[in-house]
């Protein structure tokens, strides 16, 4: 999800938006029609989804891995879907849930454009609840819900990722405000991924690291 608005001015910027923008500019070859649609939805709605970067980081992650089965706490309308489904390949799944039966609706309509509807598993409902009712173990399992329940979801998550297998969460530096103690915003949010954040790196079954790029996005690998 996007991080809040940046016009605060107790918001900080991990990475100077001129080297996003090289950053960027290096990766425009990654257009695609459906990801440009998605995108202008996301600003026209202000929608919160990855950006441009992270997407294309997701993808390389996976495949890093060869993943296969990934499953998303929190998809919106499939963006990060994108990305992890052109990384299983085609016999991976990624198991996506949303509690939004519109999401969706939308994420069928613009994954089957990008021909890769038919490695998604789309379950309307609560994150926890459809992860409760999934069996077995995952290579990737991707958090992006409320962040008060980021602790949660680690918590839920941590056994039921293989050996080599990746734990990924999008937003671990919130905009600054883990490192800030900012009692401007909603206390219980930030809280919660302090408390996130360091439930990680204190694990000793994780390999742990934020990647600062747009709002932190943090990678912790199985032992």
């Amino acid at each position: 999800m996007q991080s809040p608005a940046t016009d605060n001015p107790s918001v900080l910027i991990p990475v100077n938006p001129v080297i996003e923008n090289y950053m960027r500019n290096l990766i425009g070859q990654t257009d695609h029609p459906v990801l440009m649609e998605m995108e202008k939805l996301a600003k026209q709605r202000d929608f919160p989804i990855v950006n441009r970067l992270v997407g294309v980081f997701l993808e390389i992650q996976a495949k890093m891995i060869n993943a296969k089965r990934v499953f998303e706490f929190g998809s919106g309308y499939g963006y990060s879907a994108f990305w992890f489904a052109r990384a299983v390949g085609v016999d991976g799944c990624v198991i996506c849930s949303d509690s939004d039966a519109m999401n969706r609706e939308r994420a069928e309509k613009y994954l089957s454009a990008a021909a890769l509807w038919r490695h998604i598993e789309f379950h309307v409902g609560m994150a926890q609840d459809v992860f409760a009712q999934t069996d077995g173990l995952f290579d990737i399992c991707y958090n992006d819900v409320d962040k008060e329940a980021y602790p949660e979801i680690w918590q839920m998550a941590k056994s039921r990722i293989r050996s080599g297998g990746l734990y990924i969460a999008d937003n671990a530096l919130w905009s600054g405000r883990v490192a800030m103690g900012d009692t401007d915003v909603v206390l219980g949010s930030t809280e919660a991924m302090i408390a996130h954040n360091r439930l990680i790196f204190n694990d000793p079954g994780f390999d742990a690291f934020i990647n600062p790029t747009r709002d932190g996005v943090i990678v912790a690998r199985k032992k």
